[in-house]
């Protein structure tokens, strides 16, 4: 018999049944279609070549193998025989089921043929005898022709002689059967029946009756046949015939010769008494789906068995009767798969219950199990039958979380806060684990509570091989919140693109930088920590994976590419509002309100038309710019602990944003290096102290080593245009010191630190003085 194991193997859309002793339970070495073990079908035939062979002997292929092999090098032979028979068993298995529906078909088929096979029979046995009858006929008339007193003498001849014993027993042999028949007693029929077979045969051999004789025994024999097999249909039919009776009919109906009518009539019964068991079962009496359930699988599937257990104590492990057992116990589960998917699973469907249809897909699976146990696999008409209903459960259940979550985000502060009372912890709350807890906003704790309801209810599917494409649905709902994330973002409703997919949905904005920065903390928290432990769960459903990983010693989530790769589409979806956050600030740091910008060519092209020496300070951009990262870097270092990398990242990418655009506005550059008025030495170092007051502040922090790069860039383009005039950059620009002396001053006094360096120097101390002293020698170096 097939194990559950190997019944659970196989593939979906066939069913089979493999009886105790069956011989489909032995594995086939031939070279199939497709070989197990990763080997193709000729290497494993290959592989097996040496075992079918006559004059193969185990102790001498162990002996061989083994003679010259340490412990180690057995135990790997074991291991690669083990996978040799694994590899033969599943290329036995698709050899059976690689045409098992043509197969089923024709089974049936000859079964059918065997039915008509057995009507010719009785038909010719009728006519033989009506040959004889005519044939007696004859020579009756022919020895009347004769003399008449021969005639008279032979009769009389006759009459004087006393009847044989086995001409009295075939004339009594019709009342006594009528006697068995009459008084049930099927097996003394039966046992007569052959009796007279036999004895029909012998007298004709040894022509102890006469041709007449011989034939009226026969039709006899023929017509109580008849008579019998449909005494015993008729008795299968009740209602009342169960258990040994029913088996008892359909054994006597085989033994005289009609078997197909006998599996017929036994799998009829067993049909007729589950629909009168399934009468007492209504979905409006059971308080749940579950309940209903579990009785409509009770009924069906212990008649199912006790059906498989009936054709194989009566018929043992003939192909044709099997195929028939398969075709209807698939019947009789696609008509149970229909009824739960009608009372049950289509009302969850829609209700989007996800739990209570997977309660009830487990419930009707288990009840499979307990067949395949026996040889009898019929799991896969469940499955193909509950899939389209769990996937809309599944799908209302991930459209009820978007749209509880987008409700949530139309009233959300935007404050992160621990998890409130109703919404599912990670742990319990406590003064040693609450640092454990995460920090979220209303409408994050809410998705993420949801999704981690999702993934429990879900998990029962993924077990059994269901639940559709579950990664991609959190995959789409995520990216979801994220554009609900975007859209709170001010100016973001102006860009038409990231309203994609969000429809009339409506979200409080994010006001305060504060604000903005909570909308990044919740998209990354999810994105790199709760999304991804959750789904770490499910991939340790399947038990037997587990063992196969702890066997071979290597980490769960380093075994798991899809996981990996679903965890970057998340990253991608938190730096898309990464992104969206940082080009916001850009705009505002260099457009006004008006639409103007703080940063063009002009500023720096006209310094050098006015009269009064300039202020040696950097552009108010820029340091708006630094003081704009220093304020977010603050709230960021409390917004994301034990996350400060992506903190980090955000400064940076910030940063970059500002510097690229410079580095690509074509307006800027056509200002600079061919407009009318020709950028002048003060506007080179006020660009040049612009450009070292970003990169000393970015240092480490805020600026990247490709951003430091094109920066480097953008102040030799600088001085490239300024060389276009026919001046030397380098004898009107001061020494790097005095830049950086500048810029760092500023640094001290918008992050409010004191500088290490230069003792003599207070925090606030003002940059007029600065200015002075570095006018004058920016002077003397210009007149050196």
């Amino acid at each position: 018999m097939a194990s559950a194991k190997s019944s659970r193997s196989r593939p979906a859309g066939h069913s089979g049944v493999f009886p105790v002793g069956s011989a489909a339970a032995v594995g086939s070495g031939g070279g199939g279609g497709g070989g197990g073990g990763g080997d193709g079908g000729v290497q494993l035939a290959d592989k097996l070549k040496i075992f079918k062979t006559d004059n193969f002997d185990p102790d001498a292929y162990v002996q061989s193998k083994c003679q010259t092999m340490n412990e180690k090098e057995i135990r790997h032979l074991c291991s690669y025989l083990q996978d040799l028979k694994k590899a033969s068993a599943e290329e036995m298995r698709r050899s059976v089921y690689a045409n098992y529906a043509s197969f089923i078909r024709t089974s049936k088929e000859i079964s059918d043929l065997e039915g008509e096979l057995l009507s010719i029979r009785n038909l010719l046995n009728t006519q033989a005898a009506l040959i004889h009858n005519l044939s007696e006929g004859v020579q009756i008339d022919s020895l009347t022709s004769g003399p008449e007193g021969s005639a008279e003498d032979d009769i009389s001849n006759v009459e004087d002689q006393e009847p044989s014993e086995i001409q009295k027993w075939s004339a009594d042999f019709p009342d006594m059967l009528d006697v068995l028949l009459a008084e049930r007693r099927v097996d003394e029929a039966l046992d007569a029946l052959d009796e007279a077979e036999r004895v029909a045969a012998d007298a004709k051999r040894k022509q102890t009756l006469t041709a007449a004789e011989v034939s009226a025994l026969r039709r006899s024999v023929s017509d109580n046949r008849q008579r019998l097999a449909d005494q015993l249909a008729e008795a299968a039919c009740q209602s009342s015939t169960r258990g040994i009776e029913l088996r008892a009919a359909a054994s006597a109906l085989k033994r005289l010769g009609d078997g197909p009518r006998a599996h017929s009539l036994l799998l009829s019964a067993h049909d007729q008494r589950l629909q009168c068991n399934m009468q007492t079962i209504h979905p409006s009496s059971t308080s749940y789906g579950g309940a209903y359930t579990a009785a409509l699988a009770q009924q069906v599937f212990s008649v199912i068995a006790q059906a498989l257990s009936d054709s194989v104590d009566v018929f043992g492990d003939e192909s044709c009767y099997a195929s028939e057992l398969v075709t209807w116990a698939t019947k009789q589960v696609m008509s149970f798969a229909l009824l739960v998917k009608r009372h049950v699973l289509s009302s969850c469907a829609a209700a989007g219950g996800l739990r209570a249809a997977a309660e009830c897909v487990q419930i009707s699976l288990g009840h499979c199990s307990l067949l395949e146990a026996r040889g009898l696999s019929v799991s896969s008409v469940l499955l193909k039958q509950f899939k389209p209903s769990l996937d809309q459960a599944l799908d209302a259940n991930l459209r009820r979380i978007e749209e509880s979550t987008a409700a949530l985000a139309a009233a959300d502060n935007w404050i992160l806060t621990y998890p409130s009372t109703g919404i599912r912890p990670l742990a319990r709350l406590s003064a040693a684990n609450l640092v454990l807890q995460p920090k979220l906003s209303n409408s994050a704790h809410r998705f993420n509570s949801m999704v981690q309801d999702f993934f429990e209810d879900v998990a029962p599917l993924l077990s059994l091989q269901l639940g559709g494409s579950t990664m991609d649905g959190i995959t789409q709902i995520f990216n979801s919140y994220v554009n609900l994330l975007i859209s709170a973002l001010p100016g973001s409703m102006d860009d038409e693109a990231n309203l994609d997919g969000l429809g009339n949905k409506i979200v409080r904005m994010a006001e305060t930088e504060e604000q903005q920065l909570a909308l990044l903390a919740n998209a990354s928290l999810l994105a790199e920590e709760l999304l991804p432990r959750a789904a770490m769960k499910l991939s340790s459903i399947n038990q037997s994976s587990m063992d196969d990983l702890r066997k071979r010693g290597t980490d769960k989530q380093n075994c798991v590419p899809e996981q990996r790769e679903w965890k970057r589409k998340l990253q991608r979806m938190v730096d898309r509002l990464r992104d969206s956050f940082c080009r916001q600030h850009a705009l505002e740091l260099i457009f006004t309100d008006e639409g103007d910008t703080h940063l063009s060519a002009e500023m720096y092209i006209n310094m050098d038309n006015t009269v009064e020496e300039p202020e040696w300070v950097p552009s108010p951009i820029f340091q708006e710019l630094y003081a704009k990262l220093n304020r977010m870097a603050s709230i960021a270092a409390e917004m994301f602990v034990s996350r400060e990398r992506f903190a980090t990242l955000l400064m940076m990418r910030l940063t970059e944003t500002v510097i690229l655009w410079l580095s690509e506005d074509q307006a800027f550059w056509e200002e600079i290096e061919q407009g009318p008025k020709p950028l002048g030495t003060l506007g080179l170092q006020q660009f040049y102290l612009d450009m070292q007051f970003v990169i000393i502040f970015g240092q480490g922090r805020f600026l990247s080593r490709h951003v430091h790069q094109v920066i480097l860039d953008i102040i030799d383009r600088a001085m490239a245009a300024f060389s276009a005039t026919g001046m030397n950059p380098d004898s009107v620009l001061p020494g790097d010191d005095w830049f950086m002396d500048v810029a760092q001053e500023v640094v001290s006094m918008i992050s409010g630190k004191g500088r290490a360096a230069n003792g003599d120097r207070e925090v606030n101390s003002p940059t007029a003085s600065i200015s002075a002293h570095s006018i004058s020698s920016f002077k003397s170096h210009g007149s050196s």
